[in-house]
C-alpha cells in the first residue's frame, strides 16, 4: 500500500526515501518470516544463525557474527535465546580456548529441517506482489547497493572461508 496521495511534500519527499522504504521492508520482511515459523518460534536472526552453522559447524561467535553482517551483541543475545532453547551449543575452540565456538545440538538440526518448508513459504510470499522479472531484479539490485556500500555498514559482512 502507498502513502495517501494528499500528504505534505516533505512526507512525500521521507516516504518516498530508500532508508525510509528498505527499513520498511525489513520489518514486513520479519513479519511475514515470523509468521510463517510462528509454529517454530524462530526469528529471521535465530534463522540465519542455526543455517550458518549447518553449514559451518564449530564456528568462532567472532567469525558467526560475521557471516550475517551481526555486531557482537547481536550474535550474543540470538545465541543465548538460542543456546536457552537447547538448539545450539556454545564451548571454548579447540585451538584458542578464548574464542568460544558455536554447533547446532540435534534439536537445532531437526528445528532448521523444519524450517525449511515455512522459510520458503515466508520468501516466496514477501516476493509475491512482484513478477518474476522483478524480484530477480530486485534481488540484483539490493545485492549491487549492500555490495557497494559494505565499507559503510556498521557490522562487517564476511561469509566463512572469505576472511
Amino acid at each position: 500500500m502507498s502513502p495517501p496521495a494528499k500528504l505534505p511534500a516533505s512526507l512525500s519527499r521521507l516516504y518516498a526515501r530508500p532508508g525510509f522504504l528498505l527499513r520498511r521492508a525489513h520489518q514486513i520482511s520479519a513479519a511475514v518470516f515470523e509468521d510463517e515459523c510462528r509454529d517454530l518460534g524462530l526469528t529471521p536472526a535465530q534463522f540465519g544463525v542455526l543455517t550458518v552453522l549447518k553449514t559451518h559447524p564449530g564456528l568462532g561467535q567472532s567469525s558467526l557474527a560475521r557471516a550475517l553482517g551481526f555486531d557482537k551483541v547481536t550474535v550474543l543475545r540470538v545465541l543465548r535465546g538460542l543456546e536457552t532453547r537447547g538448539l545450539v551449543e556454545r564451548g571454548p575452540a579447540p585451538d584458542n580456548k578464548r574464542n568460544m565456538c558455536v554447533t547446532l545440538t540435534r534439536e537445532g538440526e531437526a528445528t532448521l529441517a523444519k524450517a525449511q518448508k515455512p522459510a520458503e513459504r515466508a520468501y516466496k510470499r514477501l516476493l509475491g506482489p512482484l513478477k518474476r522479472d522483478q524480484q530477480e531484479q530486485l534481488i540484483e539490485l539490493l545485492q549491487l547497493l549492500t555490495g557497494e556500500l559494505e565499507e559503510d555498514a556498521r557490522a562487517a559482512f564476511i561469509p566463512p572461508g572469505h576472511g
